[in-house]
């Protein structure tokens, strides 16, 4: 679904990605893992098309997005949920899940403000309350469903359960399973390791902008000294 191969990327001046590849096939939960600052965002950004790749090939569904602008990124079907969540402060709730809503895919079951208020009730009793307002787990909900509003092929959560309190991190990982179940393709950004082994099909792990290690839930048990040493957890 997803093929990142040997990308580059710089802010200006400074290169943050030196050889970064990932591959996410259909249905499937794939973690990037490294500590702050190993260029685990700025990839995210790269896949989008925020920040361009200085050489390398990105391609979804067998198509190339290398050079593409971030609005044709998410019309090819790629949902972001960004790091600190980045909901519209100023819309309600109800105007932050359908001001980029669509089913330009042709999804035959498409995600709408239904589909939503099931997966998080407490969307539907704030409906009507300014997003500015909310906690930031209310605030990291509605980004979940304003990017499942889009009906993406794959979903990308950066940092999914960063300074939320312990009950709705089990909440936010429990919508992450029933997604699965439903066979969304998913790429997620986390520390919580435990709770990664036990979801995710894949890992890939970044170090200093460089892809250093990947296995599955298996090799990242093997591993783990190794893994830790890596992600610093």
């Amino acid at each position: 679904m997803l093929r990142l191969t040997a990308i580059e990327a710089a802010y200006g001046n400074s290169q943050a990605l030196f050889d970064v590849s990932i591959t996410i096939g259909e249905g499937e939960v794939v973690t990037l893992l490294g500590r702050n600052g190993m260029g685990k965002t700025t990839t995210v950004r790269a896949i989008m098309g925020l920040l361009p790749a200085r050489s390398g090939q990105i391609e979804f569904m067998g198509e190339s997005l290398t050079g593409l602008a971030p609005e044709k990124v998410a019309r090819r079907g790629i949902g972001l949920v960004p790091e600190g969540r980045q909901v519209f402060p100023n819309l309600t709730v109800h105007e932050n899940l359908v001001a980029t809503a669509g089913n330009r895919l042709a999804m035959a079951r498409p995600w709408t403000l239904d589909r939503v208020h099931e997966l998080f009730p407490r969307l539907a009793t704030r409906r009507k309350q300014m997003a500015n307002t909310l906690s930031g787990g209310e605030a990291q909900m509605l980004a979940i469903g304003r990017a499942l509003m889009t009906n993406p092929r794959l979903l990308i959560l950066d940092e999914a359960t960063e300074g939320l309190a312990p009950v709705i991190r089990a909440e936010i990982w429990s919508v992450i399973a029933h997604l699965q179940s439903e066979g969304q393709s998913i790429l997620v950004i986390d520390k919580n390791l435990n709770i990664l082994k036990k979801l995710a099909n894949r890992h890939y792990i970044i170090e200093k902008g460089r892809s250093v290690w990947s296995g599955d839930s298996r090799d990242l048990e093997r591993d783990k000294e190794r893994v830790m040493a890596s992600i610093g957890v």
